[in-house]
């Protein structure tokens, strides 16, 4: 019994590699490219992990940059895959429980990207032994990032394994045990509000910083996150519905457009009402938030930013609210495109490097990343697209042959 179960893993194994090696020309040339940022990555961080972090456009004030940003953005995207999982499991929604599976794998690889950006800001692979429990110094309990690393990685279990059961069933021909499984599904649910209210007590926790010491921040990257990652979702899915066999039902994405429409409204009246904190009375703990929309001493790189940040967030927010084209893919799929990037750019650069100017001193500087730290993200970046193109595709092929055989 033992050898059979052995094959029977060593053939689902081989058969998801197989799927993913074959394809179109266009799906081998997509993961070329793929491959070719990966590469691009590759080199640069090469060069990071010779000369140090100095290789970057980081410094002593502004410590945090594109690699933290863009991971404090992807916990939020990794943690909506519970907008499916919550409709499919809890309400038994059959639309989205043929979808779960596809929002667990793009949180699945949002989550190896957020590591490997974490990785990257180390410097080089020799100080990560520091986040490992047991043989690094982990300051468990009294670190919060110490409880960050353990939700993280302990998500990305939950998101790994309980599909991987399911599909490994269902690739046998037979339904998963529900008994089995389901206690883990609600566990990720608890799972996907904690590591980003954890993420965010990062930054709430730092009484030095007043820009992210804020009680709105957890609630607020919730939101931003309820948003931005069922847009990413949405935009999937159309994908999946236009080039694959394996179609999605028009409510699915209405449903999610009103999911994104409440979170975004909510995430707007935050936004709003911090800046009005900011600047109905502004004291010296404004200083940072003037940078941020106004510029400070002449350094004013991310004023056109921000805008640029909230003009695409409310354009994005009324049209999918308004839903002029009554739900025509060419005026939706826009539009969560827009509020996809406007998310980005606010809960990214805009968050982060704002919190650390002017620095405890007074000083103010302008952040702009270097080769390295572009080159690094596209290959990180590339690294999660290729994760979740791989997963989606062996769940895609094994999802339509277990419904055509039941």
């Amino acid at each position: 019994m033992q050898t059979t179960s052995r094959t029977g893993f060593r053939a689902f194994l081989f058969d998801v590699f197989r799927w993913n090696i074959q394809g179109g020309f266009g799906l081998q040339f997509f993961r070329l490219l793929l491959l070719a940022g990966i590469g691009v990555g590759i080199y640069a961080y090469s060069f990071q992990a010779r000369y140090g972090l100095a290789t970057s456009g980081m410094n002593d004030i502004v410590s945090w940059g594109l690699y933290i940003s863009n991971f404090t953005f992807l916990v939020g995207v990794a943690a909506a895959a519970v907008m499916l999982i919550l409709p499919a499991y809890v309400f038994h929604d059959p639309g989205f429980h043929r979808v779960v599976i596809i929002g667990e794998g793009v949180a699945v690889g949002a989550l190896i990207m957020c590591l490997t950006f974490i990785m990257a800001d180390l410097g080089g692979p020799l100080q990560a032994w520091h986040l490992i429990p047991g043989i690094g110094l982990f300051n468990f309990p009294s670190s919060i990032l110490a409880w960050d690393v353990l939700v993280i990685n302990g998500y990305l279990l939950l998101n790994a394994f309980v599909p991987m059961y399911i599909l490994y069933n269902h690739y046998h021909g037979r339904p998963a045990d529900e008994k089995k499984y389901r206690p883990f599904v609600f566990l990720s649910i608890f799972w996907a509000f904690s590591i980003h209210m954890i993420t965010a007590f990062l930054y709430e926790g730092l009484p030095a910083r007043p820009f992210w010491n804020n009680p709105l921040m957890g609630p607020r990257f919730l939101a931003s996150a309820f948003a931005a990652g069922p847009a990413l979702i949405t935009l999937i899915l159309a994908v999946i519905h236009n080039v694959t066999s394996y179609k999605i039902e028009r409510q699915v994405f209405n449903k999610l457009r009103l999911i994104i429409v409440i979170s975004a409204i909510i995430n707007l009246i935050m936004l709003f009402s911090e800046i009005f904190k900011e600047f109905y009375f502004t004291t010296h703990h404004s200083i940072s938030a003037v940078y941020l929309f106004f510029g400070l001493d002449g350094h004013d790189a991310l004023v056109p930013w921000i805008w640029t940040s909230i003009a695409l967030n409310i354009f994005a927010t009324l049209v999918l609210a308004i839903n002029p084209g009554k739900n025509n893919p060419r005026v939706l799929l826009p539009a969560a495109g827009l509020l996809f990037i406007a998310i980005w750019m606010e809960k990214g650069i805009g968050l982060i490097v704002p919190g650390l100017i002017p620095s405890p001193l007074g000083e103010v500087v302008d952040y702009l990343p270097s080769w390295v730290e572009l080159s690094v993200t596209l290959g990180v970046l590339c690294l999660g697209i290729s994760v979740v193109t791989f997963l989606i595709r062996a769940a895609l092929i094994i999802e339509q042959r277990y419904e055509q055989n039941n």
